[in-house]
């Protein structure tokens, strides 16, 4: 017989004759399992001020995210994005990247995520143009116990001409933040990367058509060196965004880049910060949907390596307004990244007793399940998913049920001629937790029916279609 473990991440792995098999695409640490739960049943409510957002793919499911830059301070995940918002009536490009300020979220198992509110505002930014809504992708880093967050904005008239970049400056990775009077002089560019190396020396990159690098000084406000290009990338369609990162000695410098129609993720690696990088390969493939950027980073939490993008799962027509996206990340053994794609289920346990999105999944059976939004007018209310034959399922990896027993299971759902769905584990001919009678109506109802065989522990839930009326979920929740 084989036993089934799941992964922190989604994957599922098969015990045979004590070989082990990586089902899907990814594998990790197995040792891992027993910390990464304990991070989920530890997590506690955050300050009064905070907002906690649960979800999956996109992460922050309350607003838009783009740009995201991820760092580890003090054993926890932060994320620096940029804030899209739509086109004030002032703002005259109503087709255009529209950004007036930054928020700061953080999170100790990539599932819950606290938002701590406006860090910087081009309002309160004394060289920053506040007609501009040019608050585009940011950094930030520590250093000596003080938190520095780079962001690009365009200048006032009088103070230089274009994008400058900005320093503000905290005690804590949350803030507050205090914006220096002035950008960093010398730099004319967008999307800054600060890196220390292992020397303690300290680099910025940012874009302008190019990459450009230089060294910053110790008090990690001023240009050390002045910046140079660094020649070894494409000369066209590179417009944004590069992110550099060591590990195990290998310098290696991402950045999107379109090479047909829109962005991809690419790469180049190095024995030094500044180069000479040659090209390895693509870390994303373009968008299948067509959102024409791409911006990303890629940090290491726990032993396992994530990265962090944007889509535009919440402005499907509109692609000026993304959402921050997380999958995990692999190396081979000679350092080169594999390609990643793109999920909607995402990375993370998720608690059997909250909501489980199952739009959020994992995999899907060939006919009769799709998802939709749950209202056209109003994105951030998420996804529904829709099952309209019978047999027909959606899977969704990496719930914990806990170690005491659950009782009941409650399903948000709508059938306009009444249904009965199951709840199995592991696979779609799974153990069957439960049977939902799910009434007959057109609006959503919360219907509740006892667990017959509970199962504790870490499983993947399915929910398949018994007959073939059709029905539509938004989500699952257990008692």
């Amino acid at each position: 017989m084989a036993s089934v473990k799941i992964s922190p991440n989604g994957g599922q792995f098969v015990f045979l004759s004590g070989i082990t098999e990586v089902i899907n695409r990814n594998h990790i640490n197995l040792k891992k399992m027993k910390y990464y739960r304990n991070l989920l049943l530890a997590v506690t409510g955050a300050c009064l001020l905070a907002i906690t957002v649960n979800g999956q793919n996109p992460v922050i499911r309350d607003q838009f995210t783009a740009d995201p830059t991820a760092r580890v301070f003090n054993g926890k995940m932060y994320l620096f994005p940029s804030h899209d918002i739509p086109a004030p009536e002032k703002f005259p490009r109503k087709d255009w990247f529209c950004m007036e300020d930054y928020h700061v979220f953080s999170s100790s198992n990539l599932t819950d995520w606290t938002d701590h509110g406006v860090i910087v505002t081009q309002e309160k930014v004394p060289w920053v143009n506040a007609e501009s809504f040019s608050m585009w992708a940011p950094d930030c880093v520590e250093r000596n116990g003080k938190y520095y967050f780079y962001f690009p904005a365009n200048v006032k008239s009088g103070s230089g001409r274009g994008f400058g970049i900005g320093v503000a400056v905290a005690d804590k990775p949350e803030g507050p933040y205090v914006p220096q009077p002035t950008p960093i002089a010398g730099i004319n560019g967008i999307d800054p990367c600060v890196f220390i190396d292992k020397d303690g020396q300290a680099y910025i990159y940012y874009s302008m058509n190019r990459i450009f690098g230089a060294k910053l000084k110790e008090n990690m406000l001023e240009l050390e060196t002045k910046p140079v290009v660094l020649n070894e990338f494409p000369a066209k369609g590179l417009v944004e965004g590069p992110f550099l990162f060591e590990r195990k000695g290998i310098y290696y410098m991402t950045y999107p880049h379109v090479e047909n129609q829109t962005e991809r993720l690419e790469y180049a690696i190095s024995d030094n910060p500044m180069g000479p990088f040659k090209y390895k390969g693509v870390i994303m493939d373009e968008s299948p949907t067509g959102c024409w950027t791409n911006h990303h980073s890629l940090v290491e939490y726990n032993g396992q390596w994530y990265l962090f993008y944007h889509h535009n799962d919440y402005s499907p027509k509109f692609d000026k307004n993304r959402s921050a996206r997380i999958d995990s990340l692999f190396f081979n053994e000679d350092g080169t990244i594999r390609k990643v794609i793109p999920t909607l289920r995402g990375v993370g346990i998720t608690n059997a007793t909250g909501k489980i999105e199952i739009d959020r999944y994992s995999h899907i059976s060939p006919k009769g399940a799709s998802i939709a939004l749950l209202d056209t007018s109003n994105t951030f209310k998420g996804w529904k998913t829709l099952l309209s034959g019978q047999n027909a399922w959606v899977q969704y990896n990496t719930v914990d049920f806990g170690s005491k027993k659950l009782k009941s299971v409650q399903v948000n759902a709508a059938s306009l001629s009444g249904s009965t769905i199951q709840l199995r584990l592991d696979k779609p001919d799974g153990i069957i937790l439960a049977e939902v009678k799910i009434p007959a109506g057109k609006e959503m109802k919360i219907t509740e029916s006892r667990i017959s065989k509970f199962q504790k522990g870490i499983h993947h839930l399915i929910v398949t279609m018994k007959d073939g009326s059709p029905a539509e979920i938004d989500w699952v929740k257990f008692k």
